[in-house]
């Protein structure tokens, strides 16, 4: 029963899927809930633009009304009647049961507004393209960078791994000379501590990964439980990469000043949607209805008359005084104006700051990583050489684990460095407005 119970459980274990960094961005582009939030939002202007074109299609609304009066209302009026017009008298004017019903239209002639806020919900809608297309470079850049620190996590798995391997081999080297009284006990006691530290970095570096993997698929909108396996990967620049995008360029390309730009093209509608407010606005309007006067509650009753009603009108609305409320709101949004122009500034400086930084940065870590690279061979030279000595009698145990320390450092310092490279890389993308190409 175990034999044939043993296949069924290994099937129902999902294989981690492979995952490159384009796979990763794509996904995250696909089910990142901001990202989908986002699309919601552009999908919206839409249905805005077309409630903003409704204000300026006929206006179609049907009535009715039942009016019931227990007590009928009593005007007094000179009794002209009886010839006496210095009497007054009391008299009941209307039915007790009144009903009306019909149709009103209405439809607008002019009005100013109507045609600046129509640009206005156009405009919003390029709005919230360019705050979706600034939520997936926030994406990208969060998902590109939780990926490249579980790539450095896991390559300095790898370095612990390789350091653990070779103590082990030397603790039982200095077992087996223990047993023959050829080493001391505090030697194999050393090995055994360095061998300790070791295996407690790893397990500190399984938690960090697990953890990472974790932030990498909340980035991604993937579920927890979804197994992956990531690859590994790099940012490929052109060989000219850290010179080629000027500040020009990087300005034209950055969506967040795009977005500044839209707000203001929007503000300044809003400036004169204000000032429409002082021109006239001219609408026609209609009705059609049927009304009844009843004593008795018999409006159904066929043999009584139902009596039309029709009118139709233009009314002209000429805006005169407001207690100064437009005046004091186009100061307001002239000085909002300003605003906007002060933070188009000084993003543009950040952006032109950013990208000179990140471009001192890439040639720093490259210069970096050949040095770093460079001490690594030196290391690998001292250790295998301290091993060597140390096998032959002529160097001590200490010699051989100094080296095996300074070979990890290195090592470690490496694999920083290059984590340091990536992360400039993207740093560089983001500056230059061209993380977009990391998705192709």
């Amino acid at each position: 029963m175990l034999l044939l119970l043993k296949p069924a459980v290994a099937q129902e274990t999902p294989l981690a899927k492979p995952l490159n960094l384009q796979e990763a961005i794509n996904y995250a582009l696909e089910h990142n809930e901001d990202v989908q939030k986002a699309s919601y939002d552009e999908l919206s202007a839409k249905y805005m633009i077309q409630e903003a074109k409704s204000n300026g299609l006929p206006q179609i609304n049907g009535f009715g009304k039942l009016d019931v009066y227990p007590a009928i209302p009593v005007q007094v009026i000179p009794n002209v009647f009886e010839g006496k017009p210095d009497e007054m008298i009391a008299v009941q004017f209307g039915t007790k049961y009144n009903a009306q019903g019909g149709v009103q239209v209405s439809q607008l002639l002019f009005n100013k507004s109507y045609f600046v806020g129509l640009q206005a919900a156009k405009s919003t809608r390029d709005l919230y393209r360019l705050r979706k297309a600034m939520t997936e470079e926030e994406v990208i850049y969060n998902v590109s960078s939780a990926y490249f620190q579980i790539l450095q996590t896991k390559e300095q798995f790898n370095t612990i791994d390789a350091n653990l391997s070779r103590l082990e081999q030397l603790e039982k080297i200095l077992a087996l000379q223990y047993q023959n009284d050829l080493v001391k006990k505090v030697d194999v006691n050393r090995i055994k501590v360095n061998k300790t530290n070791l295996e407690t970095q790893k397990q500190s570096l399984t938690s960090a990964v697990e953890q990472q993997m974790n932030l990498l698929k909340f980035f991604m909108g993937m579920p927890l439980e979804e197994p992956v396996e990531l690859v590994n990967t790099q940012i490929l620049l052109t060989g000219d990469g850290v010179t080629v995008a000027t500040a020009d360029r990087a300005l034209q390309n950055q969506v967040q000043l795009q977005l500044l730009d839209k707000q203001k093209d929007l503000t300044s509608l809003q400036l004169e949607n204000i000032k429409a407010g002082y021109y006239p606005s001219l609408q026609l309007s209609g009705s059609y209805l049927y009304s009844a006067m009843r004593k008795e509650f018999n409006l159904l009753d066929g043999n009584m008359p139902w009596f039309n009603t029709a009118v139709v009108g233009v009314q002209l609305n000429i805006p005169i005084f407001d207690g100064m409320r437009k005046h004091a709101q186009i100061r307001q949004t002239e000085i909002t104006m300003k605003s906007l122009e002060e933070d188009r500034k000084k993003l543009a400086k950040n952006v032109v700051v950013t990208l000179e930084n990140s471009i001192n940065q890439l040639q720093n870590s490259s210069s970096a990583i050949q040095a770093q690279e460079g001490n690594v061979t030196l290391a690998q030279e001292v250790y295998d050489t301290t091993n060597k000595l140390y096998k032959e009698g002529i160097s001590p145990l200490t010699d051989l684990l100094e080296a095996e320390v300074s070979l990890r450092e290195a090592q470690t310092n490496l694999n920083n460095e290059v984590l340091k490279y990536k992360l400039a890389q993207l740093g560089y993308l983001k500056a230059a407005g061209e993380l977009n190409t990391l998705t192709k």
